[in-house]
């Protein structure tokens, strides 16, 4: 399952990777694999930022931004609720605007 395309915040440090597989259990998406005793990312889009890969990791080589991802934008939007935004883009300011952030 792919939520939306090149905007996962997963991000894995190879030099602090021990190996120990246990982001690969955990995961409920199979975005991880083994490759010759390192983990790898294989299915980045499938990463719904959950952060049980990044909680579970003993030598913290998995970081994921939990909850405030597309992942949550999905859900909240899924749910009706209000502020269910996925990336905010800052807006320039120019004579007659003040510039800001919006959701797209």
């Amino acid at each position: 399952m792919i939520y939306l395309k090149d905007v996962v915040t997963l991000q894995l440090n190879e030099k602090n990777c021990s190996g120990c597989g246990m982001c690969i259990v955990v995961c409920p998406h199979a975005v991880l694999s083994m490759n010759h005793g390192q983990v790898q990312i294989d299915n980045r889009d499938s990463c719904m930022e959950c952060g049980a890969c990044a909680m579970n990791c003993p030598t913290d080589a998995l970081t994921v931004q939990a909850g405030v991802g597309c992942a949550a934008a999905v859900i909240n939007a899924a749910l009706g609720r209000n502020g269910a935004c996925c990336c905010v883009v800052e807006t320039p300011s120019d004579s007659e605007n003040i510039g800001g952030k919006i959701c797209c």
